[in-house]
C-alpha cells in the first residue's frame, strides 16, 4: 500500500488526464472534430497547443520519459492553465528531487523555543504541525479549541499523536466540528496532494493517504480527483460544542528549520462575536494545561 498512493510516475500521468479532462476544445480555441470518448482535449491537440511531438507527450502522460526540461514543463501548464500551486505540483512530479540516503527514523517533535513561544501565547488558538498534519504540540485554546475530547497531552505521544487530515475524515467530533465539512475536506485534501508531490519517498505519509483512502469513501473520492492547493491562510467556520459558531482566520507560518514544521494560528476580528466567545473559552480554560517543555 506504501508505494500505491507515493507521487511517481502513474501519478504524473494521472495529474496530467486529469488537467486535460478540465479543458475543452471551445476553452483553448481548438477545432472539435469526431465523436469524443472522454471529456476535454485529446492527447494530441494538447501536444500542439503545448509546442510538443504527440509522441513525446504520450510517453510523459504514460510514465516513459522522466525529468523533461522546463520549457516543455512550463509549455504544457501554460496549455493546461494551471494555478501557480498546480503548475509547482506538475515540476514536483515531472522532475523529482532525488531521495536522501534513509536514517533510522526518530520522532518528530517540536523545539523547545516553540513549545515556549506558543505557551506565551495564551489567547491565540495555536498548534504545531508537522509535513503530515500530525500535532506535534499545541497550547492550551488550540487544545480546546480543536480537541478538547482528546487527551492532552497526545501530541507528546508519537505512537497516537492526532492528525488533523486523519481526524477530519474519521473522528465523528472534528466532523460535527464543521458546519461546512465538504469545503474543510476538499481544502485538507489539496494541501495533501501537494505536499505528497514534494515527498515521494515518505513512507509514513504514503501509509496516511492509504489508510483514509481505505477507511473514507469522501477522502478517496477527493484524492482520485488530484486537487492541489497550497492552503496557507482563509477563513474556517468552526460550531464549537462550548461556545458555538466561531469565524476564524488562519494562519500557516512555515518554520526555517528544514524540518516541515508550520505553526498554525486561529484569530478573531477585533470586537466580533467570535473574539467574544474566545474569550469565553479562554475563561473557562483557566491555568492549568501549559505545553509541557
Amino acid at each position: 500500500m506504501d508505494g500505491e498512493h507515493l507521487p511517481s510516475t502513474g501519478e504524473l500521468g494521472d495529474f496530467l488526464r486529469s488537467r486535460r479532462a478540465q479543458v475543452t476544445p471551445e476553452d483553448v480555441g481548438v477545432v472539435s472534430y469526431g465523436a469524443r470518448r472522454v471529456p476535454g482535449l485529446r492527447r494530441e491537440e494538447l501536444a500542439q497547443l503545448a509546442g510538443v511531438s504527440p509522441t513525446y507527450y504520450t510517453r510523459l502522460e504514460q510514465g516513459q520519459s522522466t525529468n523533461a526540461s522546463e520549457s516543455v514543463i512550463e509549455a504544457i501548464a501554460r496549455a493546461l492553465r494551471l494555478t501557480d500551486d498546480e503548475r509547482a505540483h506538475l515540476y514536483d512530479l515531472a522532475r523529482p528531487r532525488p531521495g536522501k540516503r534513509r536514517r533510522p527514523s526518530r520522532p518528530d517533535t517540536a523545539s523547545r523555543g516553540i513549545r515556549q513561544l506558543i505557551t506565551a501565547m495564551t489567547d491565540v488558538p495555536t498548534l504545531v504541525l508537522g509535513r503530515r498534519n500530525e500535532v506535534l504540540a499545541w497550547n492550551r485554546m488550540g487544545h480546546l479549541l480543536l480537541a478538547g475530547h482528546l487527551d492532552r497531552d497526545a501530541p507528546d505521544r508519537p505512537q497516537d499523536r492526532p492528525n488533523l487530515t486523519r481526524m477530519l475524515f474519521l473522528d465523528p467530533h472534528t466532523h460535527d466540528l464543521y458546519p461546512r465539512w465538504d469545503e474543510e475536506a476538499a481544502r485538507a485534501v489539496a494541501s495533501l496532494r501537494l505536499v505528497a508531490g514534494r515527498h515521494a519517498d515518505d513512507r509514513d505519509l504514503a501509509a496516511l493517504i492509504g489508510e483514509l483512502s481505505m477507511k473514507s469513501t469522501a477522502f478517496a473520492a477527493l484524492w482520485s480527483k488530484h486537487p492541489v492547493q497550497n492552503c496557507v491562510s482563509g477563513r474556517k467556520h468552526l460550531r464549537h460544542p462550548e461556545v458555538g459558531e466561531l469565524e476564524l482566520d488562519f494562519e500557516a507560518l512555515h518554520l526555517p528549520d528544514g524540518a516541515g514544521h508550520r505553526l498554525m494560528t486561529y484569530t478573531a476580528v477585533p470586537g466580533s462575536p467570535t473574539g467574544a466567545a474566545l474569550r469565553l473559552l479562554q475563561a473557562g480554560v483557566g491555568t492549568e494545561g501549559a505545553v509541557a517543555l
